[in-house]
């Protein structure tokens, strides 16, 4: 084991020094958002279970998808006016402050958690769950958008795998010490802290460490000189091009075009889409066994917590021995493959044994899978592309295609919440296997352009007559 993490580290330590410094700054980053990410969205499950009832899960989904398009079409703005380091410090910034915020009211007697009333009128707890649901698209999209901006094809290969570690940490870290807070006993026998205080430290917590993010993305650019932040050079003179005749900015809805015009945009949604519809199946079984394990909401946020610990653990060993040697070993064609092909395996030993004890596996294994290699494989893709692809189609991808894809999933939970097992175990083996089927072709598509597009040195997202 020794002697892998040494082979690691010195694969970090024979890069470029401006590169290596820039690695540093974005896996301390990515360390914190996934840490506060970590907190917040099993919370905002919890928070929501609590104050609104489990049953309304499907159609918060929902509308969270129609939330958020307002939001994304303000970030479509924001791209063409802003630098891309400045809009990663504001948003991480804004979801800081709102974190604060939302860990105050939670106290307030009324629309807190004190009130222990369930009703879908409870209007503070659907706050809750749009803001966890706006971590993917406006935090997590944006840091990698970001990433993808600076970093060449060959940087994401043998870095992007260690970034995904420094970010399993931070979530292990933020997990483990949720988990021990909300099982900790005092003295006297009883909860050292109550339902409410414990919330509020947990999601203050994760504002806090958002709030960490805009110092560490200031410093990279000012630390970092400017010809190590061009990233894919092709698309580097593209994008200087664009600025200098004014065709940069090319408003909000440029991001969904890109969906009509270019089949591999629509690709990299395909992964993200049949991944997010295998999650939510198994996240609504999730919380029910949750609950079923617990006689409080500090008993369920800390079984959810309990299984995302592990999640984070088992994602670090991944993302810090396997993912760069496998991207390495295999490149982004064969990986794209492997994603598909390991979820598989996973649902198969879940539809075969069908147990509390082995949805905990598939619940932990597709999440360690998607987040500790599926992620920096998938983010690759976007760095042959245009800034248009790369920060607008990408909000459209991780906002309103994911929320779709949830929604997908929530749905197919809404039909068969009632039916008899003998019946539903069938008809979600039957579903699992197309799902899977189509997100195999759709990597070995989308595997074989990436190819094309980085051995004729194309740029993804240009006009004909550029």
């Amino acid at each position: 084991m020794s002697s892998k993490i040494k082979a690691v580290l010195k694969g970090i330590f024979q890069i470029d020094p401006h590169e290596r410094v820039k690695l540093i700054f974005l896996s301390l980053a990515f360390f914190f958002i996934i840490g506060a990410y970590t907190l917040v969205k099993d919370l905002k499950d919890s928070i929501f279970v609590s104050m609104v009832g489990r049953e309304y899960v499907p159609i918060a989904q929902a509308l969270a998808m129609i939330v958020l398009i307002p939001a994304i079409l303000i970030y479509a703005q924001l791209v063409d006016r802003i630098r891309r380091y400045q809009l990663m410090a504001l948003y991480t910034a804004i979801f800081g402050f709102f974190g604060l915020l939302i860990a105050y009211f939670l106290g307030n007697p009324v629309i807190g958690l004190s009130n222990t009333d369930s009703s879908p009128f409870r209007i503070f707890g659907w706050l809750v769950y749009f803001y966890g649901e706006g971590f993917s698209p406006f935090i997590v999209s944006v840091f990698w958008a970001f990433a993808n901006s600076i970093n060449s094809p060959e940087a994401a290969k043998n870095n992007y795998g260690f970034i995904a570690a420094a970010s399993k940490i931070g979530g292990m870290l933020t997990a483990g010490f949720a988990w021990y807070l909300l099982g900790v006993i005092g003295a006297n026998g009883h909860p050292l802290f109550s339902d409410t205080v414990n919330h509020q430290l947990l999601l203050g917590a994760s504002g806090l460490l958002l709030l960490l993010v805009p110092g560490v993305i200031l410093l990279l650019m000012r630390v970092v000189p400017g010809r190590f932040l061009h990233g894919y050079e092709a698309v580097y003179r593209v994008e200087k091009q664009r600025s200098k005749t004014g065709q940069d900015k090319t408003g909000m809805f440029a991001g969904l075009l890109m969906f009509l015009r270019y089949p591999y945009v629509l690709g990299i949604f395909g992964m993200v889409f049949f991944y997010e519809v295998v999650a939510k199946v198994l996240s609504l079984l999730r919380l029910g066994v949750a609950q079923s394990n617990a006689t409080s909401i500090s008993g369920v946020s800390g079984f959810l917590f309990k299984i995302t610990f592990f999640m984070h653990l088992f994602g670090f060993i991944l993302s810090f021995f396997g993912t760069r040697t496998l991207l390495k070993v295999f490149g982004e064609r064969i990986c794209l493959l492997l994603i598909p092909l390991g979820t598989g395996v996973l649902l198969l030993y879940f539809m075969a044994t069908y147990s509390p004890d082995a949805l905990v596996v598939a619940v932990v294994g597709t999440k360690v899978i998607n987040y500790a290699f599926s992620w920096p494989v998938r983010e690759g893709l976007y760095i042959p592309t245009t800034k248009e692809i790369k920060f607008k189609s990408k909000s459209w991808i991780d906002a309103f295609g994911s929320k779709f894809a949830k929604t997908a999933g929530s749905s197919f939970n809404y039909f068969t919440v009632n039916m008899i097992q003998s019946l539903f175990v069938p008809v979600l083996s039957f579903f699992f296997a197309g799902v899977i089927g189509f997100w195999f072709l759709t990597a070995f598509l989308l595997g074989r352009r990436f190819d094309l597009a980085i051995g004729s040195n194309e740029v993804i997202g240009v006009t004909d007559e550029e």
